[in-house]
């Protein structure tokens, strides 16, 4: 299986002015097609820094993706940076220039001068038609690794990725394995509590089990190779089992399971009716509630200015009345300066639960944190509302 480095070129993303989402899109191509990616970076437009890092790549790997630095203008350096890192020169191609000049008149423009730049590839290079842009990609080949550079335009990447370069690859490859990844979701447990249930299974190689930690909420990613989809689903699953064995409720779902999803669908199920009032998070929770489908969710209201406690009770009641709701949920946040506080009141069927926790991470983030710990409460009890008494 060869592995692969992907290197994303521009100024711009090293300022924060452009949000780099080429390398996710291009990393789960490749994920997919059984490419390992061990590597990403990003470098701005400077031929001697494109050189060297990719040197630097043709070192540890068999396939490098560059993307950007393939437009018309001056501080387009990734043609140049690539021939200087393979010693060669560019050449022109009468071909591409072609193809740029047809791109241009099918609009009724006449490409200006500098565009003929976008003509220009290392010398030896296999070009890449780009028929949704002007900027025309290519593969640069050696005996020990590829250099393939795509524009950077997202859209324009995509195209090139799915039509061009992975075709491209299983070829010189001759990949036939391929890389598949489960996410299984778990809240309202700390990633540390998760390791020291799980400890071993992150040891293995093949799946692989890692986790990654948000705010109120941990997802765990197993990731099996495989020559075939069946066997991968094989792999995952006798991993998949092993985790509900040992987390139990604290998983909530897989993949595009959200726990706004599995809190409507589980009241779906029972024909309840769910109403929510929220203060301080800013119409998150309510939002993502009206996200779900069907008429679940009957609605609800931020309560202004921040209520008390006893008032926050008073308001969970009315609303389930007012909306004729068997579930209605209160959430409120108070700040603090180390310290945030969650409150919140369920009224289930007339019964009335209630819990408080705190959060110590970034203030930001407790909103998100907030919401996401309501929604696993109110997930745990419509599932111990199905347990026999």
């Amino acid at each position: 299986m060869p592995t692969a480095e992907i290197i994303t070129i521009g100024t711009e993303l090293l300022l924060g002015e452009t949000v780099d989402t080429n390398t996710r899109y291009i990393a789960r191509t490749l994920r997919d097609a059984g490419v390992d990616l061990y590597r990403a970076s990003t470098v701005g437009d400077n031929h001697e820094r494109i050189a060297q890092i990719i040197c630097e790549g043709a070192n540890r790997a068999e396939i490098i993706i560059t993307t950007g630095g393939l437009g018309p203008t001056v501080d387009d350096p990734t043609r140049e940076a690539i021939a200087l890192a393979l010693g060669v020169e560019t050449e022109f191609r009468p071909a591409l220039w072609e193809q740029i000049q047809d791109r241009f008149n099918r609009y009724g423009l006449t490409p200006p001068e500098n565009n003929k730049r976008q003509a220009y590839v290392p010398k030896g290079a296999l070009a890449i038609e780009n028929k949704v842009g002007t900027a025309p990609a290519f593969v640069c080949e050696t005996d020990r690794y590829v250099v393939i550079a795509l524009p950077g335009v997202p859209r324009e990447m995509e195209f090139l990725m799915r039509r061009k370069v992975i075709p491209y690859l299983r070829e010189r490859f001759e990949l036939k394995d391929l890389i598949k990844t489960r996410l299984i979701h778990t809240s309202g447990v700390g990633e540390s509590a998760i390791d020291a249930r799980i400890g071993d299974l992150e040891e293995m190689s093949n799946p692989t089990v890692g986790m990654a930690a948000h705010a109120g909420q941990v997802d765990i990613r197993i990731t099996a190779k495989a020559q075939s989809e069946a066997e991968a689903d094989t792999l995952i699953d006798e991993v998949e089992a092993q985790l509900h064995e040992r987390l139990g409720r604290w998983i909530y779902g897989a993949d595009e399971d959200t726990l706004e999803g599995v809190v409507l669908k589980s009241m779906a199920e029972k024909g309840w009716r769910l109403a929510a009032v929220e203060s301080n998070l800013s119409g998150r929770l309510l939002r993502r509630l009206a996200g779900g489908k069907g008429e679940i969710f009957a609605g609800g209201e931020i309560l202004s200015p921040p209520p008390s406690v006893d008032d926050l009770k008073q308001a969970v009641k009315n609303t389930c009345q007012a909306h004729q709701a068997d579930v209605c949920m209160g959430v409120l946040l108070v700040p603090g300066e180390t310290q945030q506080t969650m409150h919140l009141v369920i009224q289930m069927l007339a019964e009335e639960h209630q819990t408080t926790r705190t959060y110590g991470g970034p203030p930001q983030m407790a909103p998100l944190w907030t919401v996401n710990l309501s929604l696993d409460f109110l997930r745990k009890l419509i599932t111990e509302a199905n347990l026999p008494q």
